[in-house]
């Protein structure tokens, strides 16, 4: 089993002044705790291990930037999580679209339409249950993954994702539904 402790203290300040030496040490020590934050984020496990050695190259490369030492493993945890996201959205953007079978152009407005409504409900959440929402119920991450990538005890990500999911709905219930009275040519063959 990989080592879990991150390296120490001592490490990380040499690091960030400069020496080689204990970057390199650095480096290396975090890479057992990297690959680990990246299986958990990735979606597959070829994207966690480009996602881990990209996040250990700006390790290597920015470590004078990292404000505390006691940080590293917040710093280093968004690396890995913007970099699985970054290769999702990229995997997203070059997948080949399903044969779907074809549909007909009411069925399509109507997906677009309520499409629109899902987007604007959720658009007027609040953005801390906004976040929670996408990352868990349009993303897919997990509940612990999204609690820690947010700083959030499972508890209170829970909470967030409910009250979201309610109010999603609420709004979704409050859109009123055309009824086909409601159409121009009926209220024109109502006339006298």
């Amino acid at each position: 089993m990989a080592d879990s402790s991150w390296p120490g203290e001592q490490l990380i300040v040499a690091a960030q002044r400069g020496d080689a030496d204990s970057i390199t040490a650095l480096v290396s020590g975090s890479h057992p705790n990297v690959q680990r934050f990246a299986r958990s984020l990735c979606a597959t496990p070829e994207d966690a291990e480009d996602a881990a050695q990209e996040a250990l190259i700006i390790l290597y490369r920015k470590i004078g930037m990292l404000r505390a030492s006691g940080a590293l493993t917040s710093w280093m945890f968004r690396i890995v999580r913007n970099e699985c996201l970054r290769r999702a959205r990229t995997m997203r953007a070059h997948a080949p679209l399903p044969d779907a079978a074809v549909r007909s152009a009411e069925e399509v407005v109507l997906q677009r339409i309520e499409a629109g409504k899902v987007a604007a409900a959720i658009a007027a959440l609040p953005a801390e249950q906004r976040r929670v929402l996408i990352m868990r119920d349009i993303q897919g991450y997990s509940g612990r993954m999204v609690a820690e990538a947010l700083g959030l005890s499972t508890a209170a990500m829970k909470s967030r994702l409910h009250r979201a999911r309610t109010a999603v709905q609420q709004s979704l219930r409050a859109t009123p539904e055309p009824t086909p009275g409601d159409t121009h040519d009926d209220n024109q063959s109502r006339r006298p």
